[in-house]
């Protein structure tokens, strides 16, 4: 079982299936597929496993138990009814199922969701010959999602989402997902042997991502996951995988990574989440208000995701914060900048031009990252 290929889908935010894609491509699975919503790929269980470890901007790993067209609820019956379950579900596995539901002619989410359970539990009946599932063992989290009249059944490798890291156990207002920030940090223009700034850090999120980048250590790694309670997995073959990821990770090859912002109590969590991380000594942060840093050194990459300024008494505070970042880059020669804001008018308030930009959300926010050459640059190419 362990040889045999299956299909899975890494479930990623809007517009960060590119980047999740190209993340499965660099960890060898060559025939990812981007798809709304996601990335599909095909791999072992085992490998499987190692995506759950390694991908930083995924929000999933799913496996694709059945796939088809539903017009009606028999239709749905049946699609699950027939798919293999006794292959992963032993006869006391738990089996919680959730459901979602979008343009298609079978909308009722409560309904899919029943009709799934029920189906299931008719297989594994039939295929163990039990009239009862005690559902005592370990947890496998079903999804049913039905789109546009085609029903997908998953079942999720992860557990708790994969920007669950581990580090972060208290939050401040309008936290970035690890997700996200690890996103950000893929996008920018950072070089992972210079030095990087973020003015305002908030609680460290995008510093912490960072540095695992620069580390090489997988966002997963002292984390668990609901796969590794599977009976029909290589519980081995999982641990060595995790051995590899530990022996991979290498600290010294974290640069100058550094935070500030005005705010002393979302700098007491950012120390914290540093220190969760495990990156104590290796991260610096303080309290500084954008308009007067003035760091030591000059070529920095300044990574940012300033306040939004969603609401209208907000607005004109987030706009004054905005006209800084223009001095910044004056009082650092050959710096470059990368932001991420939901204002429509951040260029026009700053008084910069982009160079590159990308759509993509913040929780439910529709954001654009931004990249800013140096003020002294005549142009940076595009990548």
């Amino acid at each position: 079982m362990s040889d045999q290929k299956r299909t899975f889908i890494a479930t990623a935010s809007a517009g960060l299936e590119g980047v999740v894609k190209r993340e499965l491509q660099k960890l060898g699975f060559e025939d990812a597929k981007a798809e709304l919503g996601g990335v599909r790929f095909t791999a072992t269980l085992e490998d499987a496993f190692r995506a759950c470890l390694w991908l930083a901007c995924a929000d999933r790993v799913l496996l694709i138990v059945a796939e088809g067209n539903v017009q009606s609820f028999e239709d749905l019956y049946q699609l699950v009814l027939r798919a293999p379950w006794k292959t992963y579900l032993p006869k006391d596995a738990q089996i919680p199922v959730s459901g979602r539901c979008a343009r298609s002619k079978l909308m009722s989410i409560r309904d899919c969701q029943s009709i799934t359970k029920r189906a299931i539990v008719d297989n594994l009946q039939r295929a163990y010959r039990t009239q009862t599932l005690p559902e005592t063992g370990a947890k496998f989290q079903v999804d049913v999602a039905v789109h546009s009249d085609v029903a997908r059944l998953t079942l999720d490798l992860c557990g708790e989402a994969l920007n669950r890291r581990g580090y972060r156990t208290w939050n401040g207002e309008a936290p970035l997902r690890e997700t996200a920030a690890a996103a950000l940090v893929k996008l920018s223009n950072w070089r992972t042997e210079e030095p990087l700034h973020d003015p305002c850090c908030g609680t460290g999120t995008l510093l912490i991502e960072a540095a695992f980048l620069a580390a090489h250590r997988a966002p997963g790694l002292t984390r668990a996951f609901a796969m590794e309670k599977w009976p029909c997995v290589d519980k081995s073959a999982l641990h060595a995988l995790r051995e590899d990821a530990k022996a991979q990770y290498d600290p010294s090859l974290i640069p100058e990574i550094s935070g500030s912002d005005i705010d002393p109590e979302a700098l007491k969590l950012a120390k914290r989440h540093i220190v969760q991380a495990g990156l104590g000594g290796k991260i610096t942060v303080f309290e500084k208000d954008l308009r007067d840093l003035q760091l030591e050194k000059e070529n920095i990459c300044f990574l940012s995701n300033p306040p939004y300024g969603e609401r209208l008494s907000d607005r004109k505070g987030c706009e004054a914060l905005y006209r800084a970042y223009k001095p910044l880059l004056s009082r650092h020669p050959g710096s470059r900048l990368n932001l991420i804001t939901s204002h429509p008018g951040f260029e026009r308030v700053a008084g910069l031009k982009s160079i590159k930009k990308t759509r993509l959300y913040n929780g439910r926010l529709e954001c654009e990252f931004m990249r800013f050459a140096p003020l002294n640059a005549h142009f940076e190419r595009k990548k």
